[in-house]
């Protein structure tokens, strides 16, 4: 029997994890950084992205997450002592929308959903993951945004505003495993509530943390993967 057959319910951070935000992130910036010949690659990119949107995200915990990209764009132009326009701050704040899924990303929920629950716990809004649900080609059955909740992961308030939206279609918190990408934003607080958690591990074959936050303490997921796929594959074996 499969070790991951005591779950029925299998919660998914979004970006990072599903959709390729890094790549977003970089695509979305790059126009701005070429009029304003900064001479960054997309790590640089990514890296000034991830610099700022745990700290907006912290001062300004209850604005939607365009506002946040927006506000994340403002101070990498200030940071860099190039001016962001009205309008290139609105752009990148809309850009979730654009941002790929991993190649692997739709193929694997489809698969995961002939056994599995599938819930959605992400730091978005509502808005900006319905186009990111049209690239995953999958129904959630529920889906749980920062926008709902009013904070933004790591806040332990996501993580119940899930269960308990989980309990009321009959979800015991036992049977949920959480699957993530981000050791900062969603292995950490997992661990410090107990929950078991799988690491899509997407940047195993880069160094630095990428558009995201370092841990404030060592993490330990409970499973490692490098791809949806794999984590597929295993999970329905």
């Amino acid at each position: 029997m499969s070790e991951f057959a005591r779950f029925s319910t299998l919660s998914f951070d979004c970006y990072g994890t599903l959709i390729d935000w890094e790549s977003g992130i970089a695509h979305a910036l790059r126009p701005w950084a070429t009029r304003n010949s900064l001479d960054w690659d997309d790590e640089d990119l990514i890296a000034a992205h991830a610099r700022f949107e745990t700290i907006v995200q912290q001062e300004h915990p209850d604005s939607p997450y365009p506002q946040i990209l927006a506000e994340v764009m403002r101070r990498i132009g200030h940071a860099s002592g190039r001016e962001v326009t009205q309008e290139d701050a609105a752009e990148y704040g809309h850009s979730v929308a654009q941002w790929p899924a991993f190649p692997d990303s739709a193929d694997a929920l489809q698969a995961l959903s002939e056994r599995y629950r599938l819930v959605i716990l992400s730091n978005v809004d509502r808005a900006s993951f319905a186009a990111s649900n049209d690239r995953l080609k999958v129904e959630f059955d529920l889906i749980v945004t920062a926008e709902d909740v009013g904070s933004y992961k790591p806040d332990p308030a996501n993580f119940a505003a899930m269960f308990a939206a989980l309990a009321e279609i009959d979800v015991p918190a036992g049977e949920v495993l959480h699957v993530a990408e981000s050791l900062y934003h969603d292995h950490e607080p997992a661990q410090q509530l107990g929950m078991p958690s799988v690491w899509i591990h997407r940047r195993h074959s880069k160094v630095g943390q990428g558009a995201t936050a370092i841990p404030t303490a060592t993490v330990n997921p409970t499973w490692r993967f490098e791809s949806m796929a794999d984590f597929a594959a295993a999970a329905l074996s």
